[in-house]
């Protein structure tokens, strides 16, 4: 679960630019909240993603604990160039890990939060 400031922008991000689909998103007016839920696929079939919007909080401290979410893409060099003709962020472009071999890559969401692009390995 991830708190983001603007659900629309939020949403915005992981549809358009990560090319997710919203299974479902909930309002919960009496505790002033709300959720969407986002991911690759059916819920029944594949992992998602919460975003929760707390209305009237636009931005938060990200904190020392969280790291990043990591996704598998075909080839990391294609997505950050998808991602960044689609206006999205590449904080690192595709490369090797330090100390290994495996391609990576990082994206930033409209939060703040790191995306880390992980290539298939052939």
């Amino acid at each position: 679960m991830l708190r983001v400031g603007d659900l629309q922008r939020s949403i915005d991000f992981y549809t358009r630019i990560l090319g997710m689909k919203v299974p479902r998103q909930s309002e919960h007016t009496e505790y002033k909240y709300t959720l969407a839920f986002v991911g690759y696929g059916p819920e029944s079939e594949n992992s998602v993603l919460e975003l929760t919007y707390n209305w009237g909080t636009d931005k938060y401290d990200l904190g020392t604990a969280y790291g990043h979410i990591a996704l598998e893409v075909d080839n990391a060099a294609d997505a950050c160039e998808r991602i960044r003709q689609a206006g999205g962020k590449v904080t690192r472009e595709a490369g090797p890990m330090k100390g290994g071999t495996t391609v990576i890559a990082f994206v930033e969401d409209p939060d703040g939060y790191k995306v880390e692009l992980i290539e298939k390995h052939a």
